[in-house]
């Protein structure tokens, strides 16, 4: 019996039971497993390209070498008499970029975090801490991810015409909050609904801010861009402002993604807005 057993053992491994190297996998065709394993080795496929992933058709270009000064654009930018603080809402350039900057900080989806790490955005988020609240740990993945931190106040609060001591303690005391969260403090702020007045410009100096930081254009929730002033379209050294969206409108991946489509459309790409102001 025992013999009996050692040859069908034998037959079975000669008959197939072992395939030997080189064989058709079941449902296959020959060759196509060491393809398979040529176009692994090589790297992802391009249905596998972030810009897909996001929505978009193409990628972004890379934006070029940061100025080698900072400079505003006369009539953008608005200096006040007595050396106070500009107030920027675009930029002095040739080169073809426009800025992305994120207001308030009420959404927290971590799949944002994902879209700014693979493409690789450099985008700016200006923070309200009443609007935060407990979510600053999404906020510093953003910013480990390549996003900077800058200043919207404590409480969201309409500034113009406040004395100095309130908006000092708006101002400063954001600066406070994002100093104890990262580790830094702000370069940039930009008032809740772009009012200001020259207190808030002397206020911001005194907080250690540099610029007032507007925008020409702006994502509405249903991803519509609306335009401060001059033509309807984007144009290189626009500041784009992205408000947090509201419950029945586009998400910020949504208005992102529109954004960036649009931003392509017209030949720019995305530039990083502190290497500007």
């Amino acid at each position: 019996m025992r013999a009996l057993a050692a040859v069908a053992l034998t037959a079975a491994v000669l008959t197939g039971c072992a395939r030997p190297a080189g064989s058709v996998e079941p449902g296959g065709r020959p060759g196509e497993r060491a393809a398979q394993e040529a176009r692994s080795a090589k790297g992802p496929t391009t249905t596998a390209q972030p810009y897909r992933r996001w929505g978009l058709t193409a990628p972004l270009p890379a934006p070029p070498s940061p100025p080698a000064r900072r400079h505003w654009l006369p009539g953008g930018d608005r200096p006040s008499a007595g050396g106070l603080l500009p107030v920027v809402d675009r930029i002095r350039t040739r080169d073809q970029v426009v800025f992305l900057t994120y207001d308030d900080g009420a959404e927290k989806d971590p799949r944002f975090v994902d879209m700014v790490r693979e493409l690789r955005l450099p985008v700016s988020m200006f923070l309200t801490d009443s609007v935060v609240g407990p979510g600053y740990g999404h906020f510093a993945r953003l910013r480990s991810v390549g996003a900077s931190i800058q200043n919207h106040t404590l409480d969201h609060a309409a500034l113009r015409g406040l004395p100095y001591a309130g908006q000092r303690a708006e101002i400063c005391g954001q600066q406070n909050k994002l100093r104890a969260r990262f580790g830094i403090r702000p370069q940039l702020f930009r008032p809740p609904y772009g009012t200001y007045d020259t207190t808030t410009l002397r206020a911001a100096a005194d907080c250690g801010v540099r610029a007032v930081v507007l925008w020409r254009a702006a994502m509405e929730g249903d991803g519509e861009l609306t335009y401060a002033e001059g033509p309807a379209r984007l144009r290189p050294g626009d500041i784009v402002s992205v408000p947090s969206g509201e419950p029945t409108g586009l998400s910020l991946r949504e208005r992102t993604t529109r954004l960036l489509r649009e931003i392509q459309g017209q030949g720019l790409t995305v530039g990083r807005l502190e290497d500007y102001v």
